[in-house]
């Protein structure tokens, strides 16, 4: 008999980073939680080999790519030539087996391949296919992504799989289509597909692309120079293929009088998901995380619990990792803990001491916030306050050893004293550098454990 396990699916691991000594009456709990999968489907930057399936299963993934084809795209010319040339190679890099389709978004979404309303399964023959398809696209019309992303959930809704995943490309505004529809397409498509959302260009809304992969659970960059969308595009693909678990979230539980403050991803990227929290029985809520392949991510928690006095401690939270089982009424434990305590004292330097790795992401995260407050602020004209965001910016990326950000925030301001945050502001900056700065703006670096 054939052997149908799983060898590729990541066994996940919890560990939590925290001082929990707190002065008498001390009520706020820190901790940063790293959630690490590992023998999952990617193997450094290459990609696993594909996991077998038992007759019947079907494959283990579905991706849709959504092509902007308005009439921006022409100007230049070379832009769609760009577009088409990156959406084949993302094709090429496509697993055997794995469904899929291409959407043209224009202000209506049409589906270029395969058509019918379904998915192709990706061999030589459909990604040939694919690619006679692709040559046919041209630009024209308007920006409606809404309309994309809802044709994309149709598509993916249609296959038997674990991992829905989008891969969306724009170079305009959605002038199209009002805020609103755009939020109410997000919030119908969130927690059914993951989606990579990239800008081209720089005639783009930056808080648009970022909001589809945030509410997707994606990521968002800049390709200002179109030239460079096949490399991205290969790149987005290959990781989408290394991705083996979908829909995993972090439970949370805490005791009765406790209170959750917050919970946000704070590595890779700074996310918020304290809003995102579905109850998941008594005293206990989930945070979805989305997909996960061979990886590892950090997560900074606050609690509030009820005042004690010294020597009394107690378990504030307690971290698990679940994938819902809606058929079964329940969801399946991924068997990875970890426990969040509070400890009372009168040793003043134990609870007065900040944890590291706290200490670190809450920088990170004061430092995604900055930004986007200057760079606002830069925007309305307001140069004093821009300076003094930007320069705690700078401050805060050297401190961190942010050296990326650093870098980004150099083609903004001028560095005058990194250490203590004093700049002056570029008279003149390059739109696609601005850009660049905002969208990657919630990019962290690790700390070192």
């Amino acid at each position: 008999m054939a052997n149908f396990s799983k060898p590729n699916v990541p066994q996940f691991s919890v560990d939590v980073y925290q001082n929990e000594y707190l002065p008498e009456g001390g009520r706020e709990v820190n901790a940063v939680v790293t959630v690490t999968a590992t023998g999952g489907g990617t193997i450094g930057s290459a990609v696993a080999a594909p996991r077998l399936h038992a007759p019947g299963e079907g494959p283990s993934a579905a991706v849709v790519l959504m092509v902007d084809c308005s009439g921006s795209m022409d100007y230049p010319p070379t832009k769609m030539r760009n577009a088409r040339d990156a959406t084949a190679a993302a094709i090429d890099a496509l697993r055997d087996g794995v469904n899929f389709a291409v959407v043209g978004g224009t202000h209506v979404a049409r589906e270029v391949y395969p058509g019918g309303g379904g998915l192709a399964v990706a061999g030589a023959g459909t990604r040939e296919q694919a690619k006679q398809a692709l040559r046919k696209l041209n630009a024209g019309g308007g920006t409606a992504i809404g309309t994309w992303l809802r044709l994309a959930d149709r598509l993916l809704a249609s296959a038997d799989v674990a991992i829905r995943h989008g891969i969306l490309l724009t170079d305009g505004r959605n002038e199209h289509e009002s805020p609103q529809d755009l939020k109410a397409a997000l919030d119908a498509c969130a927690g059914r597909f993951t989606c990579d959302a990239r800008g081209v260009g720089t005639d783009w809304e930056v808080k648009e692309v970022t909001a589809v992969a945030s509410a997707l659970l994606g990521t968002a960059d800049i390709v200002a120079d179109p030239a460079g969308l096949a490399a991205d595009f290969t790149r987005m693909m290959e990781t989408a293929m290394g991705k083996e678990v979908a829909d995993v979230s972090l439970r949370l539980w805490t005791p009765v009088g406790t209170t959750v403050r917050f919970v946000k991803q704070v590595a890779p990227t700074v996310e918020e998901l304290t809003g995102r929290r579905t109850e998941a029985g008594p005293r206990a809520g989930d945070y979805p995380l989305g997909s996960w392949g061979d990886e590892s991510r950090d997560y900074h928690l606050c609690v509030e619990v009820p005042p004690a006095g010294v020597g009394q401690e107690m378990l504030a939270a307690r971290v698990s990792l679940v994938i819902p089982q809606p058929s079964e009424g329940g969801a399946r434990n991924l068997g990875a803990q970890g426990l969040v305590r509070a400890v009372w004292t009168d040793d003043l330097a134990a609870s007065t001491a900040i944890n590291p790795q706290v200490a670190h992401y809450t920088g990170q995260a004061e430092l995604a916030e900055v930004i986007r407050q200057g760079l606002d602020l830069r925007k309305e004209g307001d140069v004093g306050g821009a300076t003094a965001k930007l320069g705690r910016a700078v401050q805060l990326a050297s401190a961190s050893g942010n050296a990326d950000t650093a870098k980004l925030l150099s083609k903004v301001v001028d560095v005058v004293d990194a250490a203590t945050g004093t700049v002056r502001l570029k008279t003149k900056v390059e739109e696609a550098d601005e850009m660049t700065l905002e969208t990657r703006s919630t990019k962290t670096v690790r700390v070192k454990k």
